[in-house]
């Protein structure tokens, strides 16, 4: 029986009947289900939390020097001083807070970089990649699910490369995390060198292996109470080395090595050395290659360099699969000129992200805006007791709160990619937005136009206004394209 050729077309793959519903995620931006953890999160997020031991000590400061005034020992002096130097301060704290605030800014920038490349490379792999020829030996079937595998293995490295990322910008050393190691464990590892801390305090550099050493054979994580030489690059973290050395030894089994994954959410939590003045001996102590717990140490340890670089090696892998797409000649060149801007993209980000975390604000510029805040409040009880009396106190405690408020603020957000409050949610980023939309697209075969153009429900097609007459597809394909050029032409 012949087919009607004014019917819609009928559909030439089984796998069109599939239709993506979506995935449930969490809203990011929806209140917080407790008023009162809200209040403590917002509390420990203000710079309060981070300058409270300045102002404590300025609040002694300014008690004792009102006592002494109100004894009789005349300590005032006048406020000339304060003003001008008050104001030169207030623009250059301007200006470092700025400065940071720039840093933060390009840093969202960058991630959002990411995602787009991510959403562009996988929508052109999946979409616009065919499958390959049948052979003599292979066949049709065969071939189409060789390719598919090949395109989800590809897009999940994409995914790897997000989260890899958020790692390597964490300081969070290897692969061995719950959200990165089955993404990554099948890949042999490159003989890209590989650094310590140490190794940089001494001025050496690392050794890098030969391609054909044995170590780059395994392509397992190599455990942390393991005697060879950790050398490539998916590895259990350098940094957990000390942790995981008093743990029972690793066995060979690789169920056994996944039990032992790190999660892929670790804040570090506080401690003793958090406290002043036991922070400040953290920085000159890691500086010589010591380890330390808490979040002064995890922040010092993401810009030391100490992290195999995992989102380059990933990007290898994905230019891998480009330079096969054009040795086989299996797709036109516009396809291919899309998937490299697409990859260049992805590594552009990793450059700038890479410099943001590694290029720290000048030691000699940020040591002498601390000192002159630190002169400018010392003097400050002096200046106003002839004006304010007693109100001496809280007006400094609230002077200093105010500049050590925007130099700490500045500090904070000049590095936006650890667990601070105030750093950016890279969880968000690589779980809610490029996993799940990667589901999304992998979630179903390219829809067929064939298909959902020609649907019922698609009945205001040529129609100016949603009260026009409700004409499906198939009656249109009746009428004619005369007909359909006459409802464009008709005034709404």
């Amino acid at each position: 029986m012949s087919q009607n050729p004014l019917a819609p077309p009928s559909l030439t793959r089984v796998e069109t009947h599939l239709s993506h519903r979506g995935f449930r995620v969490r809203n990011p931006f929806a209140p917080r289900e407790r008023p009162r953890s809200s209040f403590v999160h917002a509390l420990l997020a203000t710079t309060l939390f981070r300058c409270w031991h300045i102002l404590v000590f300025f609040a002694a400061w300014s008690t004792v020097i009102s006592v002494l005034n109100f004894k009789g020992h005349n300590l005032s002096m006048q406020s000339t001083i304060l003003t001008a130097m008050g104001t030169v301060l207030g623009f250059v704290i301007s200006y470092r807070t700025t400065s940071s605030f720039e840093r933060y800014n390009e840093g969202r920038r960058l991630w959002s970089q990411v995602i787009l490349a991510s959403r562009t490379f996988a929508r052109t792999v999946w979409f616009h990649i065919p499958d390959q020829p049948s052979t003599e030996t292979v066949t049709a079937a065969q071939m189409t699910a060789r390719s598919m595998i090949e395109r989800k293995s590809v897009i999940n490295l994409l995914e790897a490369f997000a989260i890899s990322l958020k790692h390597y910008l964490r300081g969070e050393d290897g692969t061995c995390y719950q959200d990165l190691y089955y993404l990554v464990k099948f890949l042999p590892t490159y003989a890209l060198p590989s650094f310590s801390a140490i190794d940089v305090a001494n001025g050496s550099s690392a050794e890098v292996p030969s391609p054909s050493s044995p170590q780059n054979s395994s392509s397992l994580p190599v455990p942390a109470s393991s005697p060879i030489p950790r050398k490539t690059s998916f590895l259990i973290p350098t940094h957990e080395k000390t942790r995981n050395a008093s743990r029972e030894k690793l066995p060979s089994s690789s169920r056994r090595e996944e039990s032992s994954l790190l999660p892929a959410y670790n804040p570090p939590k506080y401690h003793l050395f958090d406290l002043f003045p036991f922070s400040l001996f953290v920085t000159y102590a890691m500086k010589r290659g010591r380890e330390f717990k808490g979040k002064t140490a995890a922040r010092l340890r993401a810009k030391l360099p100490v992290s195999h670089n995992i989102p380059l090696e990933i990007s290898l892998y994905l230019s891998s699969y480009i330079a096969a797409l054009q040795n086989r000649k299996q797709v036109d060149p516009q396809t291919i000129s899309t998937l490299l801007s697409s990859l260049n993209q992805l590594v552009d980000a990793l450059t700038g992200l890479e410099r943001i975390l590694t290029t720290p604000i000048p030691f000699s510029y940020s040591i002498h805006l601390w000192l002159v805040t630190l002169i400018y409040c010392f003097a400050l009880p002096f200046q106003i007791w002839s004006t304010l009396g007693w109100v001496t106190i809280p007006a400094t405690i609230i002077v200093s709160f105010a500049f050590f408020g925007f130099l700490v603020a500045g500090e904070e957000i000049e590095n936006p990619f650890g667990y601070d409050k105030n750093d950016f949610n890279l969880d968000h980023f690589t779980g809610d937005i490029i996993k799940n939309e990667l589901r999304v697209i992998t979630s179903a075969p390219p829809p067929d136009p064939l298909r959902w153009a020609f649907a019922a429900e698609n009945d205001l097609l040529f129609s100016n206004s949603i009260a026009g007459e409700r004409i499906t597809p198939t009656e249109w394909m009746q009428r004619g394209h005369v007909a359909m050029q006459k409802a464009l032409s008709e005034a709404p």
